[in-house]
């Protein structure tokens, strides 16, 4: 992904432009969305007023969960393109693998009418890096990842920690300690996949300009110094006893019974904390990330979606229609940012009076100020078609590491280095 630096830019050449589109009763037909958890549901909430524009179109949005949509789109796609929706979601990291294993499976969306080719002003640059592939335009981008600091005030303030004085990691640390202490090690600040996910080194390591592969996706960087601090630090982190370790359901429930006072995330997770917390409106806040070194970056992206039309759909008038309205319009992104928090990368969404708007649940903080502040400090990275390779090759690893299987953060991502040049086949860069 490419760093956000033109993205003031970019809002301003706008002009608040979006895509105007003209409903048409004569459309019918039924169409089918995958999608996943939050994201699933905010495509069903735009389902009310597509259909204003489009009634005689019928839309089921079907959440299959993260992984059985990417699980099933891969099968789907290697079965010959059977068994797939209408519109498809995938996630930016991992958009490379299908059009560059299945070029076939889904449309180029250059191909109706308007062409993608129409929309590409309405968004930032970076956000069709993972979309596209030479002149074909197969997916339109969704939402972006920015990480930020969930944070409960209630319990920040009786440890006495001001978050406004956590800028770096060592900082984090301290206020875990606080936290711990004044809670009688009840309450932790974070909860870190390890074993089942890689995530948190993902973050850190995106903050500090290092990915598993390089921006061009020609050379393996998991070992690079910015790598190295971040395994380093999620290993500080865990050794500290300030953190739980747990996957995607732990979290919610840690957040829920009040045991965890930080969720790192990228800014979608807003609406996963509202959602499944919502009598603990007005106890929670917001704050970037902090830096590996003091004045370092207090940025990075986690996650950030697409959505696709696969070559086999029997409707592609109406999913094209239905991907518009949900991506291309003003209302469509808002109303999935306002329902369940998901960041728009339409440009002209992000210029909405509602983001300059303080958020109740958020203690009346003006929480889409500071997620999308972030953005421009953001570093780039890519996932590439070997993404989910790497990702694998990184969960043992980073488990191995903070088990003390390898003498060294650098020890361990040499080894897994190699281990990604022998399942990618790119080399590991000098």
């Amino acid at each position: 992904m490419r760093a956000i630096l033109a993205l003031g830019t970019a809002l301003a050449l706008s002009s608040a432009l979006a895509q105007q589109i003209q409903g048409n009763p004569n459309l019918r037909g039924e169409i089918t969305v995958w999608s996943w958890d939050i994201a699933a549901k905010a495509l069903e909430a735009n389902v009310p007023g597509f259909n204003k524009l489009f009634p005689n179109v019928k839309v089921t949005v079907v959440d299959l969960g993260n992984q059985a949509t990417y699980d099933r789109g891969l099968a789907g796609c290697a079965a010959g393109g059977g068994d797939l929706p209408d519109v498809y979601s995938v996630e930016n990291n991992e958009a490379e693998v299908f059009w560059t294993r299945f070029p076939n499976c889904f449309t180029d969306l250059n191909t109706l009418q308007p062409a993608a080719s129409t929309l590409r002003n309405l968004f930032p640059a970076f956000k069709w890096t993972e979309l596209t592939m030479g002149n074909r335009v197969y997916a339109i981008p969704w939402d972006s990842g920015p990480v930020v600091m969930f944070y409960r005030r209630d319990i920040y303030s009786q440890a006495g920690v001001n978050p406004n004085t956590i800028r770096t990691w060592d900082d984090f640390i301290a206020a875990g300690r606080k936290i711990a202490a004044a809670t009688n090690n009840r309450v932790k600040v974070g909860v870190i996949a390890n074993g089942q996910d890689d995530e948190w080194f993902r973050m850190l390591a995106n903050q500090n300009g290092c990915f598993y592969f390089n921006n061009e996706g020609t050379a393996v960087t998991v070992n690079q110094p910015g790598c190295v601090t971040a395994l380093e630090t999620v290993k500080r982190l865990i050794d500290a006893g300030i953190v739980l370790q747990g996957g995607w359901n732990e979290q919610i429930q840690a957040f829920k019974a009040g045991t965890v006072a930080t969720s790192m995330f990228g800014a979608w997770y807003e609406g996963t904390i509202r959602s499944n917390a919502p009598e603990q409106s007005g106890k929670w806040g917001v704050y970037p990330m902090p830096a590996s070194r003091p004045g370092g970056v207090r940025a990075a992206n986690l996650g950030g979606s697409a959505l696709a039309i696969p070559a086999s759909s029997r409707n592609k008038e109406a999913a094209w229609a239905f991907v518009r309205y949900a991506l291309a319009t003003t209302e469509g992104q808002i109303t999935m940012l306002k329902q369940y928090g998901l960041v728009p990368s339409l440009l002209a969404a992000t210029r909405d009076p509602y983001v300059q708007q303080p958020q109740p649940y958020w203690g009346n903080q003006r929480i889409w100020q500071v997620i999308l502040g972030t953005l421009g400090s953001v570093p780039a990275a890519r996932g590439t078609q070997f993404f989910q390779e790497a990702r694998a090759i990184m969960v043992k690893t980073q488990a191995d590491y903070v088990a003390g299987r390898f003498p060294s953060a650098k020890a361990a991502l040499d080894a897994a280095a190699q281990q990604i040049s022998q399942a990618t086949g790119l080399p590991v860069a000098r």
